[in-house]
């Protein structure tokens, strides 16, 4: 397999030289036994990468998972890692994760405080909604924040169309959050409108797709790898949900030379320490809350609130007013747990408030 196929590129050569010298297992006498290779799946600890010596299953290394590299989690697909190849197994052994250009994150729904990778290194999100019970402006917003806060371009998929009589409406409401991202209509059941995504699918660049299950995210990717690749399903007939035909993430390579990511329907889309990303995805909002008098302003009333003239003269949304604060709550919460000392100054600052109010209370003498 070609390495900038794969999206191998000067930036993570770089990075291999500045990693692999501390990656070496004892008795190694150089650094030649190991050899770069992108995650393409994993399942149980055990992961599919590939590599210029082909497909190999591959198992982190003893000194990997009990020594400081687990410290900063284990690989996640789309990594790039130095595995030591035994080709003629079919097999590697990972020892280190090349320092990553970007990474998708959530809360773990599996553990309090945590946070999960779910895809790195990615150029750009497919966020993938469909135009039937699916289509949710708030929950577009979320994936927005995710993106933005990853560092990858958004683009937005509006699928199922020919299940309405015109996608006109459904555009102009993702326009009223979605400010400047692209935006398309198309219906991969129908194989129509998928002609623009050709300008993203280029040699050597990574997509990765985001959405509910059942909205089409593994039709698209049939029809654009132009084979079967992923199993899909129907939405229940009874409340149009759907179910889960993609169970794990992992990479696919188009003829195009572009790498798609394919990701399970997220049930939950919890924010991870994504405060930037929800500052880019409200922009708009941020920039009336320039005007508020008062810095630290909560636009819940205060005098002088920007945020709250503009809710009155109709310039700002009510529900996205609500999602703003929202996500910036969320956003800080997790931010508050992952770092204990953010959490001390944010107990200590409840503190000073409820004693000041605590004094006002009391009679005067």
């Amino acid at each position: 397999m070609d390495l900038n196929t794969l999206g191998w590129n000067q930036g993570f050569r770089h990075s291999w030289i500045e990693t692999i010298g501390s990656a070496a297992e004892p008795g190694d006498s150089t650094s030649s036994a190991f050899v770069p290779a992108r995650v393409a799946s994993e399942s149980h600890g055990i992961y599919l990468v590939w590599s210029e010596c082909g497909e190999l299953t591959a198992e982190v290394s003893g000194r990997f998972r009990h020594g400081d590299s687990a410290l900063g989690g284990y690989p996640a697909v789309g990594d790039w890692v130095a595995v030591s190849p035994r080709p003629a197994e079919g097999k590697a052994t990972i020892h280190a994760i090349i320092p990553r250009s970007n990474r998708f994150t959530r809360r773990d729904p599996w553990s309090a405080g945590g946070v999960q990778t779910l895809a790195a290194n990615i150029d750009t999100a497919f966020l993938v909604m469909g135009l039937d019970r699916d289509f949710n402006v708030r929950r577009l917003e979320r994936y927005l924040s995710l993106s933005w806060e990853a560092g990858t371009l958004p683009v937005i998929l509006l699928n199922k169309a020919d299940l309405v009589a015109d996608t006109a409406p459904y555009l102009s409401e993702v326009e009223t959050v979605a400010f400047g991202v692209p935006t398309f209509g198309l219906s991969a059941e129908a194989g129509t409108g998928l002609e623009p995504l050709a300008a993203w699918l280029c040699p050597g660049s990574t997509v990765a797709f985001l959405g509910s299950s059942g909205v089409g995210k593994s039709t698209i990717i049939n029809r654009l790898a132009g084979a079967a690749v992923q199993k899909t399903s129907a939405v229940r007939e009874d409340d149009q949900r759907g179910r889960h035909t993609t169970t794990r993430r992992n990479l696919i390579l188009l003829p195009s030379g572009a790498v798609l990511l394919d990701n399970p329907g997220l049930r939950e889309v919890g924010l991870a320490d994504a405060e930037e990303g929800v500052q880019k995805a409200f922009g708009d909002i941020e920039e009336i809350a320039k005007d508020c008098r008062f810095r630290d302003c909560a636009h819940h009333g205060e005098p002088g609130c920007a945020v709250r003239a503009a809710l009155i003269d109709g310039r700002l949304d009510q529900e996205r007013l609500e999602s703003w604060l929202h996500l910036k709550k969320e956003a800080r919460f997790q931010e508050r747990r992952a770092d204990p000392l953010l959490a001390m100054a944010e107990r200590d600052r409840w503190k000073k408030i409820i004693k000041a109010h605590k004094k006002r209370q009391e009679p005067s003498r």
